[in-house]
């Protein structure tokens, strides 16, 4: 069982977890830009594979070049979940107040990676499922009249965007809390709702710095990427709280104590 959560999460202060994130990648700048040049390195030679297998229009051309593709592809998931998990040991380790090396990003966790896919998996599942239910009534109604058909699709607009507000810190809570797909559905959703706006204000205050490194040369966005990870773990430290439930910073920099699954 999980050791027990706050009952009351702390309301989130979006300047602060601005102004803590940056904080934590200034302790380590130049590690967190290395990796991220590493990590966008290496999902671009999977980009580059997975490629290699298809023609102009993206399909193979061949059994062989299905399995090239094939490849590709699957050591991209891997490279993904890899950087998800580093990212977040990695901005963890300097919200606590250590400076994360090298080998805290690299280490190898196929637990949390598997964990993160599970999760990962089935969010993106529910939501393909409401869009095929959206474009199924789409196309119903459009036999009522083409200008209703906006209406479904306005409907799950709505609502995609209100459930991946909903689930911000599914990263974080599944690497640090342990649970389950639908337990950790449930605790977002739980712990969001009443501070929803608040977290779109993050949201969108993230994805603001991620312009602005793209606008900066497109150099910036390996600073965009790990300041955005840390901005992302400090609120959700502020609304979940601090215990590492998994052990995923066994052997961290910080040197804190982690709790286990017991």
């Amino acid at each position: 069982m999980f050791e027990s959560s706050p009952s009351s999460p702390a309301r989130l202060d979006v300047i602060e977890a601005v102004q803590q994130g940056w904080a934590a990648f200034s302790r380590a700048p130049w590690v967190f830009v290395g990796f991220s040049l590493l990590l966008t390195v290496a999902n671009a030679v999977c980009s580059a594979i997975q490629r290699l297998g298809t023609n102009e229009e993206g399909l193979p051309t061949s059994l062989p070049m299905a399995l090239v593709a094939m490849v590709g592809a699957l050591a991209g998931v891997i490279v993904s979940l890899w950087g998800s998990v580093a990212l977040v040991r990695g901005s963890w380790s300097a919200l606590e107040g250590g400076q994360p090396s090298f080998d805290t990003f690299v280490r190898w966790d196929g637990a949390a990676m598997t964990r993160l896919f599970r999760n990962g998996l089935v969010l993106g599942a529910l939501l393909v499922l409401m869009l095929l239910v959206a474009g199924g009534l789409a196309f119903g109604v459009a036999q009522l009249g083409q200008v209703l058909t906006v209406l479904p699709l306005l409907a799950a607009l709505v609502v995609l965007i209100y459930v991946v507000i909903n689930q911000k810190f599914l990263a974080q809570l599944t690497l640090l809390e342990g649970r389950g797909p639908i337990d950790t559905f449930q605790r977002g959703r739980a712990v969001v709702d009443p501070q929803w706006g608040q977290v779109l204000l993050l949201s969108l205050a993230e994805f603001a710095v991620m312009l602005l490194g793209l606008m900066a040369c497109v150099v910036g966005i390996f600073v965009a990427i790990p300041v955005v990870a840390c901005i992302s773990t400090a609120a959700y430290r502020q609304v979940f709280g601090t215990t590492d439930l998994t052990g995923l910073m066994a052997g961290n920099d910080a040197g804190q104590d982690s709790a286990t699954l017991v």
